[in-house]
C-alpha cells in the first residue's frame, strides 16, 4: 500500500473449514502421486458435503493408486483434520467417496513436455508479494488472522478446552498511518463448538486467553472484538456448508493486500504455473525486499500455454524503493516453468503442508528460504 492513512482487513480460515477440507484432500492426493512418480501431472478437484466426498480431475502418471488407496488417502486426511466423530454426517469412516479421477489430455501433456524448456501448463498471470511488515515478509492483517486460526487449532489438538471443533474463521483489521501499521482495531472470530456449549464461556476464553496469545504485542485493551457474533456455531465443516477446492485463494495468498491472478493452487502439480510461478514470484519478491531494494515488492508474471518463456514480468514497489533497479534484479531470474521446478525442487510430495494457513510466510518451504 502507498504511504497514506487507511484501515485494512484480512481473513483466515482453519483446516476444518469446508473449502479447506477439500483443498487438503486434493493436495494429499497430489502428494500420494508424487511419492510414487515425481513426474506425475495432476489436477484434482474435491467437493465435500454432508456424508459425500467427490474427487475428480485428470492425472498423467506412472504411479498406480488403486481406488482403495485413493479412498484411504481421503479418509486419513479427513481424520487428521479432526472429523472423526461417527455420530456426525461428515466423518472419516462414514463418508461415501465418489472417484472420478481420469487421464489427462494427451494434447496437453505433449504440448507441455519436460525439462528446463518445458512449456507452461496453461496460460495465465500470477503474482508474488513481500513486504517489511512482519518477520515473515507478509502483510500484518493476514499474518495475525492466520495466527488466530492456527492457535485455535493448536488449542483444540492440545485439548486445552474440550469444546472446540475443527471449523473456524478469523478476521483482523489493522489501522495504517503513512502506509505503516499502527494498531489492530477489530477482530472477528467464529469457531465451531460442541453442541450445548455456553457462549459466554466461549467468548470469555477466546477474548481473554486465545487472542492475547495469538496477537502478541498487537493485542490491547481497546481492541473491538466480535466472537461468534451470530451465536451458536455447532454445525460446521462440510456438514454446515459445501466445500470445494480452490475457493479460498485470497486466504491462500496475501489476504487481499496484494493482487491475485485468479488461479487456485491446491491439487495441481508444479507444471501448472498457477502454482509454481506464484511460488517463484513470491521467492523473487522476497529477495528484492531482503536485499533492501524496496520495502514492498509485487511481481506479476504471465504465460502462454505450452511456451516456456513468460509473456511478461512486471515489478511494482509501490513507491517504496528503486523500481527500475528492482525490475533489473528480477530480470536475472529464470522464470521458465522447468527452471522454477528445478530451482525450488518442486517434484516432491511437499504440498499437503502448504494447504492450510496460507501458502506463504511459513518456514520450511523452498520459496520461503
Amino acid at each position: 500500500m502507498s504511504a497514506r492513512d487507511f484501515v485494512f482487513t484480512s481473513e483466515s480460515v482453519s483446516e476444518g473449514h469446508p473449502d479447506k477440507v477439500a483443498d487438503g484432500i486434493s493436495d494429499a492426493l497430489l502428494d500420494a502421486y508424487l511419492t510414487l512418480d515425481p513426474k506425475s501431472r495432476v489436477a484434482i478437484e474435491t467437493l465435500c458435503k454432508d456424508g459425500l466426498v467427490v474427487v475428480a480431475g485428470e492425472v498423467s502418471t506412472e504411479a498406480v493408486l488403486s481406488p482403495a488407496e485413493i479412498e484411504h488417502v481421503v479418509r486419513e486426511t479427513i481424520r487428521r483434520i479432526g472429523y472423526d466423530d461417527p455420530s456426525e454426517k461428515f466423518s472419516a469412516d462414514r463418508v461415501q467417496i465418489i472417484n472420478a479421477i481420469g487421464q489427462q489430455s494427451r494434447a496437453i501433456a505433449q504440448g507441455i513436455g519436460y525439462g528446463r524448456d518445458q512449456g507452461a501448463g496453461d496460460q495465465g498471470l500470477m503474482f508474488g508479494f513481500a513486504c517489511r511488515e512482519t518477520p515473515e515478509l507478509m502483510p500484518l492483517p493476514l499474518a495475525l488472522a492466520h495466527a488466530i486460526t492456527c492457535e485455535l487449532t493448536a488449542a483444540r489438538l492440545r485439548r486445552e478446552v474440550d469444546w472446540l471443533r475443527p471449523d473456524a474463521k478469523a478476521q483482523v483489521t489493522v489501522r495504517y498511518t503513512g502506509g505503516s501499521p499502527q494498531a489492530v482495531t477489530d477482530v472477528v472470530v467464529s469457531t465451531q463448538h460442541r453442541r450445548g456449549q455456553d457462549q459466554e464461556e466461549l467468548r470469555q476464553w477466546i477474548g481473554s486467553v486465545l487472542l492475547p496469545r495469538a496477537l502478541g504485542n498487537w493485542h490491547h485493551t481497546g481492541l473491538r472484538t466480535f466472537i461468534n457474533p451470530t451465536g451458536v456455531f455447532d454445525t460446521g465443516g462440510p456438514e454446515g456448508d459445501c466445500g470445494v477446492t480452490g475457493r479460498k485463494i485470497i486466504v491462500d495468498t496475501y489476504g487481499g493486500y496484494a493482487r491475485h491472478g485468479g488461479g487456485a493452487f491446491s491439487g495441481k502439480d508444479a507444471s501448472k504455473v498457477d502454482r509454481s510461478a506464484a511460488y517463484f514470484a513470491r521467492y523473487v519478491a522476497r529477495q528484492i525486499v531482503r536485499r533492501g531494494l524496496a520495502r514492498t515488492a509485487e511481481i506479476q508474471v504471465a504465460y502462454a500455454i505450452g511456451v516456456a518463456q513468460p509473456v511478461s514480468i512486471t515489478v511494482d514497489t509501490r513507491g517504496t524503493g528503486d523500481e527500475a533497479l528492482a525490475a533489473q534484479y528480477a530480470a536475472q531470474f529464470d522464470f521458465r516453468p522447468g527452471a522454477i521446478i528445478e530451482q525450488l525442487d518442486l517434484l516432491r510430495p511437499i504440498y499437503a503442508q502448504t494447504t492450510h494457513y496460507g501458502h506463504f510466510g511459513k518456514p520450511g518451504l523452498p520459496w520461503e528460504s
